[in-house]
């Protein structure tokens, strides 16, 4: 059972996490945020942005404000699956006999930074699945169990498509949340470059350790989520899906393929973790709204027509939210959408626009061909 001062506790340990995040990542509050609800709420992050935002240098200040172990992993495209999980190697013991022994990859870290994952080949990619939901990991055979509290935050760049490999549908379920990192203001570009001329490196101090983390998460799971609130959660989930029971009109007409029921739990944990962080004791429908963005922007794979209209995922997930808050007579609010990169959208776009072009010029090659016959 929760108490006053559990909840106390856990308002104090976030407001010094912040804090001290606050010393090295300038602005980026909903990112920073986000992140930490992943974290305590036991999932893992996929951060989406153009090179030098602080993506990287977020979550190695995450690692020194929770005073875990951290492991940095660059992926590139000759990155092999046992450079990440470790392998057998041969050794020799005191008797001079050879025997096999498991040499741990940077995995068995208890944070993970994946650096540009999608530069890897999806073979490598694959090697982080079983970590990422099981937490443990299985070579020659043997499987092992990661150590507690364990998070993968990976990076990604939206514009360059050189080189890369896009991440399959059962890895990007496995992330909670997809946030998108935004460009600077001028205020806050004029603090980075103030804050960087003194040092590069991070100063952030460690507010909570691991085991604080793990009582966190123990101390949010226990909130409780009203009956109708945990139903309408439900309901916008299956709303993204066009063949559902609940399916919503702009599912309908711009989904492919909605939310698995992974994006039901993370939306249930991370509220929980949110509803704490404002010094509530219940989640509330405003809770799932803002979180329903960063849960579901990655899950939804839209039709053609979404993309030749330049619809983005958080259009449609705002449709969506409106339309179920019509049937629960929410009153309707508004929500902080996170960009979508404009130039990843007229790459789509463009694509689109080549593949009907190229799918023209056949038909009237062959036309062509039929009349000179």
């Amino acid at each position: 059972m929760v108490t006053e001062q559990n909840i106390e506790k856990f308002s104090v340990q976030c407001k010094d996490i912040f804090k001290q995040i606050e010393r090295d990542v300038v602005g980026q509050k909903e990112v920073v945020e986000a992140t930490v609800i992943a974290m305590i709420a036991g999932g893992n992050v996929l951060l989406e942005g153009v090179p030098g935002v602080g993506k990287t240098r977020l979550v190695r200040t995450l690692g020194r404000v929770f005073s875990m172990p951290f492991s940095r992993i660059q992926f590139t495209p000759d990155l092999m699956p046992a450079d990440v999980t470790g392998t057998n190697i041969i050794v020799k013991d005191e008797d001079g006999n050879s025997k096999f022994e498991f040499q741990p990859g940077p995995i068995f870290s208890n944070i993970i930074l994946a650096d540009e994952i999608n530069r890897a080949t999806p073979k490598t990619q694959s090697a982080l699945l079983e970590a990422m939901q099981e937490h443990t990991v299985t070579v020659m055979g043997v499987s092992r169990k990661m150590n507690e509290p364990f998070f993968v935050l990976a990076t990604q760049n939206p514009i360059e498509q050189d080189g890369t490999y896009p991440l399959p549908e059962a890895q990007m379920d496995r992330f909670m949340f997809k946030i998108i990192v935004k460009n600077p203001s001028l205020d806050e570009l004029m603090d980075i470059v103030n804050m960087t001329q003194k040092t590069m490196a991070e100063v952030a101090d460690a507010a909570c350790n691991g085991e604080d983390l793990l009582q966190m998460r123990k101390t949010a799971n226990q909130i409780p989520v009203a009956e109708e609130v945990m139903k309408y959660t439900m309901t916008l989930c299956s709303a993204t899906h066009p063949d559902s029971e609940c399916a919503s009109e702009a599912a309908k007409k711009y989904v492919r393929l909605g939310a698995s029921p992974r994006a039901g739990q993370a939306l249930i944990s991370a509220a929980k973790v949110k509803a704490l962080m404002n010094g509530r004791y219940n989640v509330s429908y405003n809770d799932i709204n803002e979180l329903a963005y960063p849960v579901l922007r990655h899950r939804l794979k839209l039709t053609f027509e979404a993309v030749a209209e330049r619809v983005s995922a958080d259009q449609i997930i705002k449709m969506i939210i409106s339309e179920v808050g019509k049937k629960y007579k929410l009153t309707p609010v508004e929500s902080v959408e996170a960009p979508v990169s404009e130039v990843a959208e007229e790459v789509a776009v463009e694509e689109v626009m080549d593949a009907k072009a190229a799918k023209k010029a056949a038909k009237e090659a062959k036309k062509q061909a039929k009349n000179n016959k």
